[in-house]
């Protein structure tokens, strides 16, 4: 976590412990839930497209008789960074009296807020964020349904050595690797992953380079992967930077032979359309499930979709909203069979969850370890082809063949 966060959180921490003995009471016939995003700032649009699939799971559950007879009920709060998560936490625990809170879609903003809901004795359900120390402190009241870092990490390495060498007919150990990141925990976190599964796969990475995700340029970044002969770039990136590199590769004139993002930016459409669908062609992206799946091995993924068309006019920009359904349902399901927002009952009910692989809509299954981790949650191998993004790994999800090469031809 970032210095500058760290005295506001220790603060909160201490102002939070008085809440420690006071469970939240939600008013009668409703149970009050915070929804944790980033609302504004730089994160906003996947904050916003995370939070749009925690309300439609919020909606299908009351059209259903909510929770235990109890209409659930949220309110927002707007992390736009640790400082600002860590104060929403706050007010939605010990102002607002929330039963729980659902989020985040940032690793960082995660890390923050849940130290306020732990020492609040309040749980905190994880729906998007994949850092893997979130559920890595021993803390008994956060549980997080997508994968982890960890997870992307192993998947985009590996994917080198089972789809991308295979395709270019040649052997991983020849194939030139870079790695470049955003420099916040996210990237770090991913990235540091990704260096060790090289290394532990006999892998050649010749670059290792951490950028700021408010660069305004990333030539620099560019020229050595260029100079460097990187024929595979692993990004790990949100929307703007991962415009900003495909604009500047194609001013610098590098093609590598294969560029696979780790979700964030290379998952929405808007990145797809401010880089243009001709210059994105053949991108790969290990990322949570998007919309050309399998539905066999995603049931209800096709039925979500068409919800989401219903209410907010347009097809989902991400498979982040996916997820956060996914999430939602599995969460709501948990404290549905422990009758109670008691935390120690939701833990022992989310403990006892058992949902095996390709039975949700995004085809993971749902099993928490004691440290409150799903384990069955695994990332696809998705590829942007004519304008979409299609998955191409694993075979029984897959809707396409994986093509070679960056851009149109």
């Amino acid at each position: 976590m970032k210095l500058f966060a760290r005295a506001a959180i220790a603060a909160a921490m201490l102002a939070a412990v008085p809440l420690a003995a006071t469970q939240p009471a939600a008013a009668q016939g409703t149970v009050k839930f915070g929804a944790l995003y980033p609302f504004s700032g730089t994160l906003a649009l996947l904050g916003d497209e995370s939070f749009r699939g925690f309300e439609l799971a919020v909606e299908e559950r009351n059209a259903a008789g909510g929770l235990n007879g109890q209409k659930i009920e949220f309110i927002k709060g707007d992390a736009v960074d640790p400082n600002q998560a860590v104060g929403e936490a706050r007010r939605l625990t010990s102002v607002d009296k929330v039963s729980a809170i659902f989020g985040t879609y940032s690793s960082s903003l995660s890390l923050a807020a849940t130290q306020v809901t732990e020492l609040a004795n309040i749980p905190y359900f994880e729906l998007g964020a994949i850092s893997d120390p979130i559920t890595e402190r021993g803390f008994k009241y956060v549980f997080r349904t997508n994968a982890t870092a960890r997870d992307f990490a192993n998947r985009m390495v590996d994917s080198i050595i089972e789809a991308i060498a295979p395709a270019l007919n040649t052997k991983p150990g020849d194939l030139k690797i870079g790695i470049i990141h955003e420099d916040s925990l996210y990237g770090q976190t991913v990235s540091g992953y990704q260096k060790a599964r090289a290394k532990e796969k006999g892998l050649n990475v010749v670059e290792v380079l951490p950028y700021s995700a408010k660069s305004v340029d990333l030539t620099p970044v560019i020229l050595r992967l260029k100079s460097a002969g990187a024929d595979v770039v692993l990004q790990t990136s949100y929307q703007n930077d991962t415009v900003l590199f495909f604009r500047q590769m194609k001013d610098q004139g590098y093609k590598p032979k294969a560029v696979m993002g780790a979700g964030g930016g290379y998952s929405t459409r808007d990145t797809m359309q401010a880089v243009g669908a001709e210059n994105m062609e053949g991108a790969l992206d290990v990322d949570f499930t998007q919309y050309n799946t399998n539905p066999k091995a995603a049931p209800g993924i096709t039925e979500f979709a068409a919800k989401y068309k219903a209410k907010y006019g347009i097809d989902p920009r991400s498979g982040h909203s996916l997820a956060n359904y996914m999430g939602a349902k599995v969460f709501f399901d948990a404290i549905a069979s422990a009758k109670s927002t008691d935390a120690d009952k939701v833990r022992a009910a989310v403990l006892a969850v058992d949902i095996p692989v390709g039975q949700t809509a995004t085809g993971w299954g749902a099993k928490f370890s004691e440290q409150g981790q799903n384990t069955r949650a695994v990332p696809f191998l998705m590829q942007w082809q004519g304008g979409n993004l299609v998955t191409v790994f694993p075979t029984d999800a897959a809707v396409a063949k994986m093509k070679t090469g960056i851009g149109a031809n």
